[in-house]
């Protein structure tokens, strides 16, 4: 038989499936497809329209515009949340801004707005039926709405948020007043004293709206007593989340109290390193803690360093001056602070300052260049890798070591950003090793100047991403652009499968949050000269905490997103 021949009759079959059977067709060529590997934009198109497809309220008689928080891959059965018996599906609208950015960020790329329109209809139902009357969601930490039976369930009637750092941009193109009116009520909710700025990461539904700006306030000493509990990452999302009201409305009072809120992070640091402070008070000590054995954990003990260390190590021993991972305070605080201060101008001067002053104290003593690690310590600079924990406590066993761990991935986006922002040259010099320390390459000694990327790394974390994409806006000649490229083919290969992403293809569940699929978008865009067209990516990240019948008091993280196959 002739090729002639052959062709005519393959086209001939083909003809008759696309014809007669054109289902069987379409079986074929999605088989023939699944070994094709699709584009950075293809693979996000897949991965948004399978949700769209299977994550999608349909649990009860009347849906909703609603999303579920994550799906099981095999069977794409929704994730369910175990309490008393009870199989709760989560949607947490707080959990899914991630999501959003991507449906929006793909619309704008694509000009395919059922994306866009998908989270309109969801953030609309949102702020429609989520919110209490003092303008709090129902959302966060502790609370979500379960689409099995339609209710309200969680951990507590208490709001919490720690570092979710909302699409807030979206949000208020949704609906501006339901935006405006959370965010005042966030602080209301979150503030237990104006004067002194004690904070507390939780809030109560209950608060009716106070005075807000209008406070007096006074700066206390650093780590003054309090009721509440002053972490970083509670506290990021209201300085976050007040300047941008502040960008919104022009609330001058939102901007202040903000940069206050700051600046007590600032003010508690160690006067001798700059290090610190994940809190900037203490606990007050409602109860003595016992002189021997086994140390309480809960906070109405007092402060939780000072009782299992403070015999030990003086004076320093505080949970505000314990760095033993630097991703909070250098990582996340520092990232979404420094896009404030880029979008403040002239009035983010200050916070600017003040980031980077406590980045590159933290890369002085904190960061062991060689090893690409970050040491355990206490802010003071003492170094407390390999200490053995003498009695159990709040930060481990008797017997636990203080270990240093890897350098988190976070740490190499915040101090690229730091650099563009500043032009600082001890950054430039952390950044050369940490590239390296990730196997990225060295980037040169000035940007773009006799680089020696490394192509042929097997990075696929999206954060490293974020940090090259940093690069290649400090310079645009191809050789970050490639770095860039090459680490986007691989979070395709290591990180997407089934049409989800994952960290690896022996998860069982894909969370609809994912930043994978925000960053190959990041990427997409930054390559066709439309970064604008992307909703910018601020480190947020969101999470349930409560109790599970088979994981005790959880995360989802534990529960859903580290799971994998036996």
């Amino acid at each position: 038989m002739s090729m002639h021949s052959t062709k005519y009759k393959f086209l001939a079959i083909a003809t008759f499936f696309l014809l007669f059977q054109p289902k069987m067709a379409f079986q074929v060529y999605c088989q023939t497809s699944a070994s094709k590997t699709p584009t950075r934009l293809e693979a996000v198109q897949i991965f948004t329209d399978k949700v769209l497809d299977h994550g999608m309220d349909n649990y009860r008689e009347q849906p909703t515009p609603l999303f579920v928080d994550g799906l099981r891959v095999d069977d794409l059965s929704p994730v369910q949340w175990l309490h008393k018996g009870e199989n709760w599906i989560p949607s947490n609208l707080a959990n899914q801004q991630n999501l959003f950015r991507t449906f929006v960020g793909l619309s704008a790329l694509t000009g395919d707005q059922k994306y866009r329109n998908a989270a309109v209809e969801a953030v609309e139902y949102g702020f429609n039926h989520f919110r209490h009357k003092n303008g709090l969601m129902y959302w966060g930490g502790h609370r979500f709405f379960d689409l099995a039976s339609g209710r309200f369930v969680g951990e507590g009637y208490r709001h919490e948020f720690k570092f979710t750092l909302p699409f807030y941009e979206f949000l208020r193109e949704v609906n501006p007043e339901a935006t405006d009116h959370f965010i005042r009520a966030l602080w209301n909710a979150h503030i237990l004293d104006w004067k002194k700025l004690d904070m507390n990461r939780h809030g109560a539904y209950e608060d009716e709206m106070g005075n807000l700006w209008t406070h007096d306030f006074e700066q206390s000493p650093a780590f003054f007593e309090g009721k509440g509990l002053t972490f970083i990452n509670a506290g990021t999302d209201l300085i976050y989340a007040g300047f941008m009201l502040y960008q919104y409305t022009g609330e001058k009072g939102a901007l202040d109290w903000s940069k206050r809120l700051a600046y007590q992070y600032v003010h508690a640091r160690h006067p001798k390193t700059g290090l610190g402070v994940y809190q900037y008070s203490k606990p007050i000590r409602e109860r003595q803690p016992p002189a021997e054995g086994p140390l309480p954990t809960t906070s109405d003990y007092g402060d939780r360093a000072e009782n299992q260390f403070g015999s030990r190590f003086g004076e320093v021993a505080l949970e505000g001056y314990m760095l033993r991972s630097p991703a909070a305070i250098y990582g996340h605080n520092a990232i979404i602070q420094l896009q404030m201060a880029e979008q403040l101008s002239d009035e983010g001067r200050d916070l600017l300052k003040w980031t980077i002053d406590g980045l590159t104290a933290w890369l002085r003593y904190g960061y062991d260049a060689e090893n690409n690690t970050a040491r355990a310590l206490w802010a003071d600079g003492t170094d407390i890798t390999g200490y053995v924990i003498e009695r159990d406590g709040y930060y481990g066993k008797k017997g636990d070591i203080f270990e240093a761990v890897p350098m988190p991935s976070i740490i190499l986006w915040s101090t690229a950003l730091a650099y563009r922002m500043s032009g600082d040259k001890t950054l430039w010099k952390s950044l050369r090793f940490m590239m390296q320390g990730f196997d990225l390459g060295d980037p040169g000694k000035k940007p773009g100047r006799k680089a020696a990327l490394n192509l042929a790394h097997l990075q696929s974390d999206p954060l490293l991403l974020y940090a090259v994409l940093e690069l290649c806006r400090l310079n645009k000649g191809e050789e970050y652009k490639e770095l860039a490229i090459r680490l986007g083919e691989n979070i395709l290969r290591d990180r997407f499968h089934k049409g989800f992403f994952m960290p690896g293809k022996d998860h069982v569940y894909a969370s609809v949050n994912a930043v994978e699929p925000l960053a190959l978008l990041a990427l997409e865009a930054m390559l066709q000269g439309k970064e604008h067209l992307v909703p910018k990516y601020n480190s947020g990240k969101g999470y349930f905490h409560g109790p599970h019948d088979h994981f005790g008091r959880s995360t989802d993280q534990n529960v859903f997103w580290d799971a994998k196959k036996e």
